[in-house]
């Protein structure tokens, strides 16, 4: 047998893996632990119906701008892509936008993840941040293979953690909990789920990193975000299922983390601190994955060839930590504000025009089930934004 047959044929399984690991490590973030406290709100069936209504548009989404960029070779960022399609102006609105919301993003890992260290290590808040800063920074700097090896062991940890959480609390479920709906309609939480299922910000970083390989890339999307589709199914199912719904309304109003109350009512001593545990590392490979995508942003800023990854490391890592000291309570606020829009715009209307523009700079017609398609995905996205703009106009 052709030995370079053998090697190709395990990279592509090794890329596989780590790709995988790197979308579902990106899409279940921290704040996957408060996900509930939004959806109970309907119940656990509306809540599922929901969740897989936004993992199906995701999924698809994020395989329309793979296809796009497979199409488009050697444009690695979406800067590049969006000037291809519509001009400077298209550059600068999108590149606005992106920088805005994923360097707010960054803002709020920055302050949850010292937050979190401070807690391990019982320092200060200012020297935590410093450690977060300087050892993050360190792996982005040497390289997409050491973000990906840092990656793929946080992500098999934070499964772990995730395995002890459901484990430790799923004695306490009670059936009569998850079939228990109201009136409360549970498109409300579709904005959350939004913000929740993106990853699609690493797709060009990925297709750069892997050179291309449609296949490898393709199943690493559906795979990672099947895995983070079960992920966020069953820890609704665990927190709906055993918490009663006034603790949970409680626990929303009071700001407190969800596992505090599981803690409560399943009375094991451990479960806080696992669930720290937990979002400590479901913040950081998060935080991995915009690092990852922000360094090729960057890039396509600063296009002088005189610009090395160390200028670019420093200029993804020192704004966000230089909001966090100054002010990051006010960031956050920001990310409230433009998060839900942000990502409908750019993980849904975006992907979806640059296909369909490819599709007619390349002379392709669409059958009749392709223009329903995406006529039903603009609705869906077109309902997200309008939820999402009702919510803050009545903030």
């Amino acid at each position: 047998m052709n030995t370079s047959t053998i090697n190709s044929t395990s990279l592509s399984y090794n890329k596989l893996f780590s790709c995988t690991l790197m979308v579902a490590g990106t899409t279940i973030g921290a704040g996957m632990l408060g996900m509930p406290l939004i959806t109970s709100k309907a119940g656990f069936l509306p809540a599922v119906g929901v969740t897989f209504a936004v993992w199906a548009f995701m999924l698809i989404t994020g395989l329309l701008l793979l296809q796009v960029c497979i199409q488009l070779p050697g444009m690695n960022n979406i800067l590049s892509i969006s000037q291809y399609f519509w001009g400077k102006t298209g550059k600068k609105g999108i590149g606005g936008l992106f920088a805005f919301l994923y360097y707010c993003l960054l803002v709020a890992y920055f302050a949850a993840g010292a937050m979190l260290i401070s807690t391990f290590c019982s320092c200060s808040f200012y020297t935590s941040l410093l450690i977060f800063t300087v050892f993050f920074g360190t792996i982005v700097f040497l390289g997409p293979k050491w973000i990906d090896r840092v990656n793929s062991s946080f992500t098999i940890l934070m499964f772990i953690a995730y395995g002890l959480l459901v484990t430790l609390g799923s004695y306490a479920v009670d059936p009569k909990c998850l079939f228990n709906t109201t009136s409360t309609s549970a498109l409300l939480a579709t904005p959350v789920l939004f913000s929740a299922f993106g990853f699609h910000n690493i797709i060009p970083s990925l297709v750069n990193y892997t050179g291309g390989q449609k296949n490898v890339l393709k199943w690493s999307i559906i795979l990672g975000t099947t895995i983070a589709l079960v992920i966020f199914l069953v820890w609704q199912w665990l927190i709906i299922g055993a918490i009663p719904k006034e603790i949970l309304l409680e626990t929303l109003n009071d700001g407190l983390p969800v596992t505090q109350a599981l803690q409560a009512v399943t009375g094991s001593p451990h479960l806080f601190y696992i669930g720290q545990f937990f979002a400590f590392f479901a913040l950081t490979t998060s935080l991995l994955g915009v690092c990852f995508s922000m360094i090729d942003f960057l890039s396509g800023v600063f296009t002088s060839k005189k610009v090395n990854r160390f200028f670019l490391t420093l200029m993804t890592f020192l704004p966000p930590l230089g909001c966090v000291l100054w002010n990051p309570q006010l960031f956050d606020k920001a990310l409230c504000l433009a998060g839900g829009v942000g990502e409908a715009i750019l993980n849904g209307f975006v992907p979806i025009a640059f296909f369909l523009i490819l599709q007619k700079k390349m002379n392709i017609k669409m059958s009749l089930m392709s223009k329903v398609l995406f006529f039903c995905l603009l609705s869906f996205c077109l309902l997200v934004l309008l939820i999402e703009v009702k919510e803050l106009c009545g903030h």
